[in-house]
């Protein structure tokens, strides 16, 4: 059993009968009244995002999961593939599991978290940033780089990026998986 206090990012836990995971989290402490702590919990069965506030010092109930390095292999419909880098045994999870699936390329090493007490994979936990080979953007314009203007462009995963104007196809970039934003151009 745990407290509040012991909420962080990342943190699996019980409540209304399921399994959520912590997205966010705020210690609030105003200046009258008790303190609370304020979060954004996803579901991981079905993936719906609720904010939640519980009272400081209230009991929660956390769910005990190991984490696994897994290599993305592919992708039929909603069904993703993947295997496990040290017993190369495979899973498949389904998209709405996922935290970025439109950023995931074929390859791509991901941790898995997974219940201790029945084996089932929770959520996948991209890394931090990816980078990714710009397959389809408009040219850019000599002189029309001075702005913070950015345009379209799709990436070999697929996804959609909005990037600077000096972006061209074939460039490689940095997107951030949480958000989805371009972060810089990586020079070969």
């Amino acid at each position: 059993m745990a407290t509040t206090s012991d909420i962080r990012n990342g943190l699996c836990i019980k409540y209304n009968n399921d399994i959520y995971k912590v997205v966010e989290f705020l210690h609030v402490k105003p200046g009258k009244g008790p303190a609370f702590v304020r979060t954004k919990l996803k579901s991981v069965t079905n993936g719906k995002v609720v904010d939640n506030t519980f009272p400081a010092g209230r009991k929660i109930d956390e769910v005990r999961v190991e984490t696994h390095k897994f290599q993305y292999l592919y992708n039929e419909g909603d069904t993703y593939h993947f295997m496990n880098q040290q017993d190369y045994t495979q899973i498949q999870l389904q998209k709405d599991v996922l935290d970025a699936p439109q950023l995931m390329k074929e390859g791509e090493v991901v941790t898995v978290i997974i219940n201790s007490e029945d084996d089932m994979p929770l959520s996948v936990d991209m890394p931090a940033s990816v980078i990714l080979e710009v397959t389809h953007t408009e040219p850019g314009v000599k002189g029309n780089t001075a702005t913070n203007a950015t345009k379209p462009a799709t990436v070999e995963s697929g996804a959609t990026v909005n990037v600077p104007l000096f972006i061209n196809e074939g460039d490689k970039i940095k997107v951030e998986t949480t958000k989805g934003t371009y972060q810089e151009r990586i020079k070969e």
